[in-house]
């Protein structure tokens, strides 16, 4: 019996190690490039975290970008933040989650700790921009993490205008049947949420996302957009990414254009069609018509 039981546990860990490692680098988006105190020198190069912006009339709110699991502050933004500075934005984005030892990959830390992080960062847009309010934009647990500052924080929802979610996990994720192996192989689970907490948080009916939505998911005088793509491989399935009451406004990329076959990643990397939809949200006095000839826009 003994003999049997040791190449399970040796497999456990196994996949546990295999877990810690694979799930940030493989699964999710930016998990490569090189991290830098925002403002960095590789952002403000792109127009963004600027000390000296001033947000425009036209569009008064500067915007916040929360990056997802596994990335940071500059490498998930290198397309959405040069679109949306380019559209007379005060854009600015930062790092979070960061674990000891691991300075490139964010988004791992304990999502309660992280939603400090975001406070604290808002708070430093507010002061040096002058805004009363600021626009979040968030990729996957960037999408879900201002949940839980909004609801948690005191004040927070006066100061924010919007929240616009790209491939958010709204509720956990089931990661297309791979969480099952949480259930197959005792100890996994908790290997997971000692070496990344964020990534246990993350699995669907996890303690912590069954507490955020509690309640409900969203907070009065704030504003909320999810923006998903049927193609998503990691935020499973991809339906419930979308947020079932009034006022939130639901988009599937491909109902906007059905040739843009963004997963996960790209959809937060490189979709012209979730950008625009994007700027919609942040402008919808100023919404224009999205569809596939966003593709080359």
């Amino acid at each position: 019996m003994l003999s049997r039981k040791r190449p399970l546990r040796r497999r456990a860990r196994l996949l546990a190690g295999a877990a810690l490692v694979a799930l940030p680098l493989v699964l999710f988006p930016g998990a490569a490039g090189a991290t830098a105190a925002v403002p960095s020198a590789a952002a403000s190069a792109g127009g963004w975290n600027e000390d000296d912006c001033a947000p425009a009339a036209r569009h008064p709110r500067p915007v916040v970008l929360v990056h997802g699991t596994g990335a940071n502050g500059t490498v998930n933004w290198l397309g959405l933040a040069p679109y949306l500075a380019d559209r007379g934005y005060c854009v600015y984005s930062f790092d979070y989650g960061m674990l000891p030892g691991v300075p490139i990959l964010g988004g791992l830390g304990p999502m309660e700790e992280s939603a400090d992080q975001l406070a604290e960062f808002v708070d430093e847009v507010l002061a040096e921009t002058g805004a009363r309010e600021v626009d979040l934009v968030g990729h996957s647990q960037g999408g879900v993490l201002p949940r839980y500052y909004l609801k948690h924080h005191q004040g927070a929802a006066g100061k924010v205008n919007a929240l616009v979610g790209i491939a958010p996990n709204t509720n956990g994720t089931t990661l297309a049947g791979l969480t099952r192996l949480l259930d197959v192989f005792p100890g996994l689970e908790d290997a997971i949420a000692a070496g990344a907490p964020a990534l246990a948080q993350q699995v669907a009916g996890s303690d912590f996302m069954t507490a955020l939505n509690s309640g409900g998911y969203t907070v009065p005088g704030v504003t909320y957009t999810v923006i998903a793509t049927r193609y998503d491989e990691i935020v499973t399935p991809y339906r419930s990414q979308f947020i079932d009451e009034p006022g939130v406004r639901n988009v599937l990329l491909q109902d906007l254009c059905p040739i843009d076959f963004s997963e996960h990643a790209t959809i937060g990397l490189l979709s012209r069609v979730a950008f625009h939809e994007t700027a919609n949200a942040l402008d919808p006095a100023g919404a224009e018509r999205t569809d596939c000839g966003d593709l080359l826009g």
